[in-house]
This record gives structure tokens, sequence and C-alpha cells, in this order.
């Protein structure tokens, strides 16, 4: 393990007003499904697991679907259901699709860097959705750069220019993976994924088959379901639940799934290391996932429990900030003895906006989010439970809100320690220099939000109650613990190929590309469909 004091390059959306730039928390991991299911509708499929996993990334969403002859990609930016209309999900055709929702760790925010990322290979093409974040990004970039001057598929302008244009790690690995022409992609999977450092759960595909991959630490989530007529992967098993399918068994860290119309087969490309990341208890998941055998929501449940043991505090009412803090506070509450409450009502309609707000609005201190329950807390004593505390801006905004709706005290419960590291393994943290705990302690940082007290969960507390060993979990946010080297701070961050790659301009076709405006097949002839935002490219 590594211990790192460089900072982070990530940037963070998860706000009381979403339009603040000042006001922001921890940002989900991506999602990523698959199914092979001859003789069903796997486009719709596909759509309805991505709902389920919308929680993972709202900046794009995307689909992928082979009809036995070729693929077809269709992407744009946004949630799930602005990307995706009833025509659309119509034209995808075929039994074998992959789907991804996006929030950005390497790579901007733009329609290019959505997944799945699309290549032709020298049999047919490749699409790949990935939720983590890659640490030999540059070492990956260098050798794509090699494999332009080898000659064969990835020597034509043509193509070598499709592929250039995203500057996110996901389309590194889907050239690598197709690459060689002298071997079939499960061949060269098993020869490429064992280079692949850092968190990776991948779901990709070919013409034929499906593929998944988890890198041998399982930093990542990844689920292997079964239907009636065929198999489906998943980020978590409530999608599988959503589209019926029944959960086998977790796809193990280092292995390769293959299924096709052979069958299911596994491949070990790489020892087992197993470091779950811990936040996916806290925070990512949802709480009716299942990881490691263990429930999310029970985890939760106890690290609240556990929480009211170590920080007890004499009050009227327990209340959770919506929805990641309600189960701890269930705990919490019953730990305690102390009534459950709901203190604020959530606007379950706020996504991202790129509205923003005039000064005067500014000034009113619009609340986009979240709005306290006045006739509730009027005249309470309160505790509120959050999952995790960042900058700290969101709890000193949500504390105020509380005064000013007549609390009487406000103690502040956090069901996880205080987050003094950035994560380079797909969870977008601040910078290090922005986070509140690296440079001032508990007493400081409740007089700082407001609160009357302020009490974490131990480090020990929350990994006891995930149910696994502390040598199975990545903690590093908390404790700085990287499971897996870091290179030179020159050699990570979110824009990193940014700087140095070469960008398509917006107007070239991607051939088996949708992009909402002009719909073309592989051999890049326009197929008539239209769909998604109109401004989808310009989007930030």
């Amino acid at each position: 393990m590594t211990r790192r004091t460089r900072p982070g390059d990530g940037r963070l959306n998860h706000d009381l007003d979403p339009t603040s730039a000042a006001d922001k928390g921890p940002q989900d991991a991506c999602g990523v499904f698959g199914v092979w299911a001859p003789g069903e509708d796997v486009a719709k499929l596909t759509y309805f697991g991505l709902y389920s996993l919308q929680h993972r990334g709202q900046e794009s969403a995307g689909i992928a679907v082979s009809n036995g002859r070729q693929i077809l990609v269709y992407k744009d930016m946004g949630l799930v259901s602005q990307a995706f209309d009833e025509s659309t999900l119509e034209s995808l055709q075929g039994g074998l699709a992959i789907g991804h929702t996006r929030y950005s760790t390497t790579g901007a925010s733009t329609w290019h860097n959505a997944q799945p990322t699309f290549r032709p290979t020298a049999n047919g093409s490749i699409a790949l959705a990935h939720n983590g974040n890659l640490t030999n990004t540059r070492e990956l970039a260098d050798r794509v750069e090699r494999l332009k001057h080898i000659g064969g598929e990835l020597d034509t302008p043509s193509r070598q220019g499709n592929h250039i244009v995203a500057t996110n790690d996901t389309s590194l690995v889907t050239a690598l993976l197709a690459g060689d022409p002298d071997r079939t992609i499960e061949e060269t999977a098993i020869e490429v994924l064992p280079t692949v450092k850092g968190a990776f759960s991948f779901v990709f595909m070919d013409e034929h088959t499906l593929y998944a991959a988890r890198d041998p630490q399982g930093i990542r989530p990844l689920v292997l379901g079964r239907l009636e007529r065929g198999w489906v992967v998943a980020s978590e098993d409530a999608a599988l639940a959503t589209v019926g399918a029944r959960v086998v068994r977790e796809v193990e860290p280092g292995e390769l799934v293959v299924v096709d119309d052979n069958g299911l087969r596994s491949h070990r490309f790489a020892e087992p290391a197993p470091k779950g990341c811990v936040f996916e208890y806290v925070y990512l998941a949802r709480p009716d996932a299942t990881i490691a055998g263990r429930s999310v929501h029970a985890a939760r449940v106890e690290m609240g429990r556990l929480l009211a043991r170590s920080h007890p505090v004499e009050a009227d009412l327990v209340i959770p900030v919506p929805e990641s803090g309600t189960p701890a506070a269930v705990g919490y509450a019953e730990a305690s003895g102390i009534p459950f409450g709901q203190g604020f009502v959530k606007n379950a309609y706020v996504g991202r906006t790129f509205i923003q707000p005039s000064q005067t609005l500014r000034q009113l201190g619009i609340r986009l989010k979240l709005n306290a329950l006045e006739h509730v807390i009027r005249g309470k004593r309160l505790v509120v439970v959050d999952d995790s505390i960042v900058r700290g801006n969101t709890q000193r905004a949500q504390v105020r809100m509380l005064r000013e709706a007549g609390a009487l005290e406000v103690h502040v419960r956090i069901s996880s320690p205080p987050v003094k590291w950035p994560c380079f393994y797909g969870i977008d943290f601040a910078t290090r220099a922005e986070l509140i705990a690296t440079g001032l302690g508990v007493e400081e940082i409740r007089a700082s939000i407001g609160a009357d007290s302020l009490g974490y969960i131990s480090q020990e507390d929350m990994v006891a109650a995930t149910g696994q060993p502390s040598e199975r979990l990545c903690r590093a946010c908390f404790d700085g613990e990287y499971p897996i080297d870091l290179p030179d701070e020159a050699l990570l961050g979110k824009h990193l190929l940014e700087r140095s790659l070469p960008v398509l301009e917006r107007d070239t076709p991607l051939p088996g590309v949708l992009d909402g405006r002009e719909a073309r097949d592989v051999e890049g002839v326009p197929i008539g469909l239209s769909g998604g935002a109109a401004g989808a490219l310009d989007h930030p």
C-alpha cells in the first residue's frame, strides 16, 4: 500500500443548490449494464437496467446493441430518461446490448466522452462501458499511440481519427482490445486486462459476445444474473431485479466472464486481492443493493446504531438528510431511543442544471434541493444524520436552514469518518486542499458549520458495519492508504488526456455511433434516426 499527500483533481456535484459551485459533496461512480438474450428486447432491458443505476451517474447515458451483423451505439448528455425515447429504443434491435450512465472521473463531461465507447476491429467492432478510474492512463495512451504506427486497422486516417476524439481512459482500453487483428477479442482481453491498472468494472461486447471483467482488487461492484433466456451483468443487483433477472454471483476480482451461443465461461486473468470500496456501503450504492453478501441498507442502519453509541446526545428528534442519511438515521433513532422524523423535504426532480441564478436569486438563498419542515422542527432539539462531510458548505446551509425554521439545537452526526484524501478509483472527490477535514479538527469543523455538536463514526465502527474484514476494503479516502500504487502527480488528473491528445472536430462522422442528430450505421450511412437534446454536443 502507498500513502500519498498529493491533491486529487476532482470536482463534485452533490449540492444543496445545484447551481452553486462552492457547495459540493461526494459524487457517484458510473453504472454499467450488459445483457445477452437473443429474442428479447435487449435495448429496453438495458434502458430499465440503466434507470435503476441512475444514481451512479447523471451526466450522460448510452446503449450499444448488436443485431448479429453490426453494433449501433446511441448516447446523449443528461439522464437516462432524457437521452432515450420510445422511437430511439425501437430502432436499437438485436439480442445483445450494453449500457452506461456516466459521471466523469477521467475526461471532460462532453458528448464525445459519453459511453459506451466504440471502435472497429479487424473482424467487426467492439463497444465498451466502464465503471471506475484507471491509474496508468498515460501508459495506455502511449501504447495506443504505438499501435497507430504498426499498420492494420488503426492506420487509416478515418479510423484513427474517430477514436482519438474521446479523452477518457475507457477509449484507450477499447482501442487496445480492438488493436490485435490476429487474435479474437477474448484472447486479446486475457492479454490486455492484466496490464490495466486501477479500478475497473468493464462490460463490453462484439457482434456476438458479451464480456464482463473486474479489476483484481474488485474496487467497484459487478454482479452476474440469469434471465430465463439469457444472462445479465450490472453494477448493482438492484438493476438485475428491475429486469427480472436472478442473481447468480458477483463477478470475482481478476475475472473475465464471456457469454455467447456456447454458454458462459470464465477466465482468471489476475490473482484476486480484494479491496472493495467501503464508500459503496456508506453512500454510493443503492440501499437495496447487496455487496459481498452484505445488505447495504443493513450496513447503513448498523452505522447509525454504532454512531448513537459512540456519540450520544439528549435530543427530541432524529432527522436524516434525505436520501442517503435515512438508513443511518433510522439506526441512530433505534439505538438512542430518540424518535425518528422527517425534518427536510427533498425536491425529487432536481438534477443537473445549466441555468445559473442571478445575483438577486443567490442573495435570496434559493433552495432547489432541500427545504425544512418548520412545523416538525420548531422548538425541537435535533440530531441530523448525514453520510459524509466534504467541504462543509452543504451542512453549513442545512444547519442555518434548521435554525431559521426554529430548531432549538442542531447536533450533526456523520456515518463515515472525516474524508481527508482524494479518490483515484472512480469517486470524484474534491482536491485535498478543499476537504474541510484536511486542515481542521472535529471541533473546528463543528464551529465552521454552526452545529451545537458534531460526531463522526470511527473507521473501526464503519468497517465493522460492513461485515467485511478491514483488509478486504479500500479505505483510502479516510486513511490515505491506497491499495493500488499511484503514478507521479503529473500522470494523474481528470483532464490528463485533454492536455496531451488531439481532439476530433465535432462534424466528423463516427461510424456506428448515433449522436442524437444524425444516426449512421457502421459504414457511415445515415439511417434516419433522430432524438435526444438538440444541443447535446454543446452542453458543458
